[in-house]
């Protein structure tokens, strides 16, 4: 089943390039350390997801491309092309040279509805091309300007449109001292709204990304370039084709539903966040050392004496919510395919309170500049009102007492 990739604003896009550029290096490496048989059926399985029939040999990335200047996507266009390896579509981007800066307001009111009729039309023509839709993966920015508002517009148009299609939003939480001076207003207006029309909010941090390259990479000067790498790594490793079962060799069909089935036991609950651990040999660093430490631990373990997922520590109880049964609540996907150049990698998606903290740093923070009215003209004078922030305030403080109270 196909996945059609939005990329959206700057972040998105660029994002985007290296999401696609790492799938086809994984996908189309000769040799994955498997038998032939594995390997052309694992490369089968990628290219039926994330491109569509070659054009003069070179796939073509199942992919729109949107944002308000065409500077981005004109360089992204440009990128793929140059590589020789895989491009996007002649008609699978849009631009528009005029915008608002960091205004939220102007993506989700103005932007968004004044092209709502091209940007759907081009995301038809993707899914078109697709002989079966899984769903669509929605690459964006949370606290961005016009990126983040036109996000939760095309968001919400799928949902009205595509309501039996699953909808994942992949979205960057900024550095937490951002150069966004309304980054959090952004951020609180994003997620309530990506609350009422998605299935699934997969998370990343740039701070975490950022640890990750300093502390594990070693990179003196990181660059958007290094974190969105590491950000494409970890997003492929999720979509990587897998297969259940011992002795089986039956790839899932549904890579989206296999994420959320167990994931998102309830709208409420719907913020996931992943962690990679690849690893070259026994004695290598994982990738992600500072959070999640348990469940990291178990995972290096297990790569490292190839023990089996289903055992130990990912069956204890005190791991999981009180009404969610393990057996339910940890699901397996693996295969003998290595990933990208590791002989050995994990990646451990979760809904847990990870998320919790910072979101409720968030929130004072937008609710400490809300109550001191600063900046809400620039929001009210493209048709957000008072009510729509206490609306967000509202529904995103119902979401952190839910997982609150979820008490793991």
């Amino acid at each position: 089943m196909s996945i059609v990739t939005v990329q959206l604003g700057q972040c998105g896009n660029q994002i985007g390039f290296e999401v696609f550029d790492a799938l086809f290096s994984d996908s189309y490496c000769p040799q994955g350390l498997c038998s032939k048989r594995e390997n052309e059926a694992y490369q089968a399985s990628c290219k039926e997801r994330f491109f569509s029939e070659e054009e003069n040999g070179v796939p073509i990335a199942r992919a729109v491309l949107v944002d308000m200047e065409p500077k981005v996507i004109n360089q992204t266009l440009s990128k793929a092309a140059h590589s020789g390896r895989w491009k996007y579509g002649q008609h699978s981007c849009f631009c528009q040279k005029q915008g608002s800066g960091n205004n939220w307001a102007y993506g989700y009111s103005v932007h968004g509805p004044r092209h709502e009729e091209s940007i759907m039309n081009l995301i038809q023509k993707e899914v078109e091309k697709c002989d079966s839709l899984n769903g669509f993966l929605i690459i964006m920015s949370m606290a961005g300007g016009t990126g983040s508002g036109l996000g939760a517009f095309v968001t919400q148009n799928l949902q009205d449109q595509y309501s039996n299609s699953l909808k994942m939003n992949q979205i960057i939480r900024p550095y937490g001292t951002g150069e966004v001076i309304v980054q959090n207003y952004n951020s609180i207006l994003t997620l309530s709204h990506l609350y009422r029309s998605s299935d699934a909010l997969l998370i990343h941090e740039n701070d975490a990304v950022h640890k990750i390259c300093a502390k594990l990479m070693n990179i003196k000067q990181i660059s958007f370039r290094d974190i969105n790498q590491v950000l494409a790594h970890q997003l492929g490793s999720v979509f990587q084709p897998t297969y259940s079962g011992e002795g089986s060799f039956h790839y899932r069909r549904n890579p989206l539903g296999d994420l959320m089935e167990n994931l998102v036991p309830h709208p409420e609950f719907k913020m996931l966040g992943v962690r990679n651990i690849p690893q070259m040999s026994e004695n290598s660093l994982a990738y992600s050392t500072f959070t999640w430490a348990g469940l990291l631990k178990h995972l290096r373990q297990m790569l490292i004496s190839n023990a089996k997922m289903e055992e130990g520590a990912f069956k204890d109880p005190a791991l999981y919510t009180s009404w969610l049964e393990p057996v339910h609540a940890f699901s397996v996907w693996k295969t003998q395919r290595a990933f990208s150049k590791y002989e050995k990698s994990a990646a451990l998606v979760s809904n847990s309170q990870f998320l919790v903290k910072p979101l409720d740093m968030i929130v004072g923070k937008a609710w400490n500049m809300f109550a001191s009215k600063a900046y809400i003209h620039q929001y009210t004078k493209f048709g957000i009102e008072e009510e729509d922030f206490l609306d967000s305030f509202t529904l995103l403080e119902q979401v952190i007492a839910s997982y609150c109270n979820l008490g793991f």
